[in-house]
């Protein structure tokens, strides 16, 4: 089961319909409103372009209320980075950092491949996490380094 697959699975259990469509402006490329799901056939043109789009709209499922489109509202702003923030974790996440790096990954590149995600999606996720650690974060017997580049080291 390929990422995007297993966040249909998630979708579906959780009663939520994931539908492609075409809509009107390659611009938007999700859409979420109760328990709907729709990605643009337009805009999206890889699985694993699908995926991250996918994670953010069981983001905003699963963190926003209400109609969050005018994002000049502070408070729209804070529930989608909170979307994104849970994207992130489905799709990337601390242990899918390390699991990258235990795999040989070497390459911001590689990573992404190997989670199946896209390299901006993988860039962002990488500086949302360092805005919440910092420089570096510790994680079972691991320390990520997120200054001056990704990098994981194992304690030993």
């Amino acid at each position: 089961m390929n990422a995007f697959e297993h966040l249909e699975d998630v979708a579906c259990k959780d009663g939520i319909d994931v539908t492609d469509r075409k809509l009107g402006s390659e611009r938007i490329k999700g859409l979420y409103c109760d328990g709907y799901i729709v990605l643009n056939t337009n805009a999206l043109k890889t699985t694993t372009e699908k995926t991250c789009v996918l994670a953010e709209e069981l983001g905003h499922h699963y963190t926003t209320t209400g109609n969050i489109l005018d994002q000049q509202e502070v408070t729209n702003i804070k529930q989608e980075l909170h979307a994104r923030t849970w994207a992130y974790n489905e799709c990337v996440g601390l242990i899918g950092i390390i699991k990258a790096f235990e795999t040989g990954c070497k390459s911001l590149y590689e990573m992404a491949d190997y989670l199946d995600v896209t390299e901006d999606f993988l860039k962002d996720a990488l500086e949302s996490y360092r805005r919440k650690y910092g420089i570096y974060t510790e994680i079972d017997n691991y320390i990520i380094f997120f200054e001056p580049w990704i990098s994981v080291m194992r304690k030993f």
